[in-house]
């Protein structure tokens, strides 16, 4: 099991994140939470007043670097893009994980609108202005894929799902 990170509020974190994937974000009470770390639940809640506001802590770093990526980048080489995105979502596939296995957590925080609109943002970064319908619908199916493959296959070495992921991404790019 990997080292817990040091300070209260890393810990509860780190603890509601594995009861959140395990048991999905509906279905956690802050008092298991406190259980589970052996605090009172007042102490919980000096660090996070909700369960809302626990989960929002968890999600923001996720949030945050994917608006810096796509601030960032510019139209250009796909591969290189899917790449670099893919190693993205690779260092957040608990979060991912925990959002998947709980999609009321989109819907709770309001990032279901966010999330298509960065989708949005990616095809256009991997496609130009004025994509046709079926090229869009191919970068969705990337996209998408690559997504999946981070949650599905995140027991696995990186390297072997980054490059499978990708190398098949790219190739639903093309017409």
């Amino acid at each position: 099991m990997a080292a817990r990170p040091s300070g209260t509020k890393q810990r509860i974190q780190a603890v509601a994140q594995e009861l959140f994937i395990a048991q999905g974000v509906q279905n956690t009470s802050l008092r298991q939470i406190s259980d589970r770390l052996g605090i009172t639940k007042p102490a919980l809640y000096y660090h996070f007043g909700s369960r809302e506001e626990l989960v929002r802590s968890i999600i923001a770093p996720l949030i945050e670097q994917t608006e810096a990526f796509l601030a960032d980048r510019a139209p250009g080489d796909a591969r290189r893009l899917l790449e670099e995105y893919f190693d993205l979502l690779w260092q957040h596939r608990a979060v991912l994980t925990m959002i998947i296995r709980d999609p009321s957590t989109l819907a709770t925080l309001n990032l279901a609108d966010r999330a298509f609109q960065w989708r949005r943002q990616l095809i256009t970064l991997l496609l130009g202005a004025e994509p046709g319908t079926d090229a869009r619908i191919h970068a969705s199916v990337a996209l998408g894929g690559m997504s999946d493959c981070v949650v599905e296959y995140s027991d696995l070495p990186l390297e072997t799902v980054r490059a499978a992921a990708v190398n098949a991404a790219a190739a639903a790019l093309l017409p």
